[in-house]
């Protein structure tokens, strides 16, 4: 691990590292072939994972592409990091990984001639500094290498009735707005991905879309919770004990009446520079 320790923007994340491994649903299987085929060819890809949370991409990634030279996995929090080692450490085999506790934009290759072939990034890119994460990854990327961004929303934003209950009762006890830890609201994104990628030296993007179905429980949209912004135990002070109770009421009933059912959509947008030139 290199770097120095510290939190998303305002401890978005601080304390939540066991429950995101737990709980946070992983990476489709589509979106994983999707990835490892833009290192066909590569005869020893180098992938640079930022946000990586937990290593939840990382491990998706290691058993489907087998030939990987480097794995560097970036995340400003350290016990994200500490459980992304844990995760990875039966998978890396004699994979060299680099473990950087740092803010993506600040990334800085490990060694001289550093060149990723892979970038990913998901679920974070919305807590990023997005255009100096892009010239970062100009930086730092070979020629033909592709940046994928990634994401499928949040039980936040899911929209059905157990989720829309669910929403109401956060509200009750944190208010209207959706919190983003203990540094306010959260704000949507001025602009899309699209037109940050379109502005970068990756400009050539293409968008895949894969539909994925859960079917939670109780137990594990409790646990779901704890690892969020917008629900963090802290939040709460000593009502977190209440709420969870509540929660698991009201989680129950929809569970017994039209199931726990989210209908998401894994959404990949696969970058590159146009003709594969800086």
């Amino acid at each position: 691990m290199r770097g120095r320790p510290g939190e998303e923007p305002g401890g978005l994340f601080a304390s939540a590292a066991a429950d995101y491994a737990r709980y946070r649903p992983g990476i489709p299987s589509e979106a994983v072939r999707l990835l490892a085929g833009t290192v066909t060819g590569v005869a020893r890809p180098v992938l640079l994972d930022l946000g990586c949370g937990t290593g939840q991409v990382a491990a998706a990634l290691l058993p489907a592409v087998t030939n990987i030279a480097r794995l560097d996995l970036v995340d400003p929090d350290s016990g994200m990091l500490r459980e992304a080692t844990e995760v990875l450490a039966p998978l890396l085999g004699d994979s060299p990984a680099g473990f950087h506790c740092v803010r993506a934009e600040d990334f800085t290759p490990p060694f001289d001639g550093y060149r990723a072939d892979l970038v990913t990034c998901a679920r974070a890119f919305h807590w990023m500094p997005r255009p100096a994460v892009l010239t970062m990854a100009d930086r730092v990327t070979s020629p033909g290498a592709s940046v994928a961004i990634m994401g499928d929303g949040s039980l936040w934003t899911y929209q059905a009735q157990w989720t829309a209950d669910l929403q109401r009762l956060i509200q009750s006890y944190l208010g209207p707005e959706r919190r983003a830890g203990t540094a306010g609201a959260y704000t949507e994104p001025g602009r899309r991905y699209e037109d940050d990628l379109a502005e970068s030296a990756f400009s050539d993007v293409s968008e895949h879309r894969f539909p994925v179905r859960r079917t939670w429980t109780p137990a594990a949209v409790v646990g779901y919770l704890r690892s969020t912004s917008f629900a963090r135990p802290a939040l709460f002070g000593d009502q977190h004990a209440r709420f969870e109770q509540e929660a698991h009421l009201l989680l129950e009933e929809h569970a017994r009446a039209e199931g726990l059912i989210e209908d998401a959509v894994f959404t990949v947008l696969l970058a590159r520079c146009p003709g594969g030139d800086r």
